[in-house]
């Protein structure tokens, strides 16, 4: 398989070097273009064939924000990942409106920068864990309404993780709370989706809360 080729746009030269260096490491990423700012980053995307843009929200003289929309704009229509410090939901809300496929923060671990690109590549739509919660508040009142039967083909362990992803666990962090390894944990989600017919862990988080929200309502 050809490596993932990432445009890499942030103003803060050490940290963009730096995370070149370690995803370039990982193997499955190639850096295509680093660029400090919005206007740098359009021209590299005119000359490079990128697969996913990497960028920060904060930055001068537009920022992130106006750099998606002109992407956008362009008709490109590859993954944009925003990788910020902000864990905000307003600047989530902001970034998923002007056409982010991904909202990353940077203090993930950099494998799961790593797998993030990669999942937001297979067509998923990808946030730090952190910020789960936050993105099923957004969408809930968009969401369609819950499978109830759904629920019942997955098994006990299935529902545990299902709650754990519910509360913006990773699978790591999900490994170690139930002290199995991560391999397990990544099969148990691919069947926990394939079982409940959905594409990405956001629509596991959004319909195990509302799962909770349904039988709450019965309860009353």
């Amino acid at each position: 398989m050809s490596p993932i080729r990432v445009l890499l746009v942030d103003d803060h030269t050490l940290f963009r070097k730096g995370l070149a260096e370690l995803l370039e490491q990982r193997g499955a990423i190639r850096i295509a273009g680093i660029a400090g700012n919005g206007d740098d980053a359009l021209q590299l995307l005119r000359k490079t064939e990128a697969d996913v843009i990497i960028t920060d929200l904060n930055m001068p003289p537009h920022g992130g924000l106006a750099l998606l929309r002109e992407v956008r704009a362009s008709g490109w229509r590859g993954p944009v990942l925003v990788l910020t410090v902000s864990d905000a939901e307003e600047d989530l809300a902001s970034a998923m409106s002007a056409g982010a496929q991904g909202y990353l923060l940077k203090d993930m671990e950099p494998d799961d920068v790593v797998d993030a690109v990669q999942r937001a590549v297979r067509g998923e739509t990808v946030v730090a864990p952190a910020m789960t919660l936050k993105l099923v508040h957004l969408l809930q009142s968009g969401s369609q309404p819950p499978k109830v039967d759904a629920l019942q083909q997955l098994t006990a362990r299935e529902r545990e993780i299902l709650n754990y992803l519910a509360q913006g666990l990773s699978n790591k962090a999900i490994a170690r709370v139930l002290d199995i390894s991560h391999d397990t944990v990544k099969l148990h989600v691919r069947h926990i989706l394939a079982k409940l017919n959905l594409t990405s862990r956001v629509e596991a988080a959004v319909f195990a809360v509302e799962q909770k929200a349904s039988q709450s309502g019965r309860s009353r």
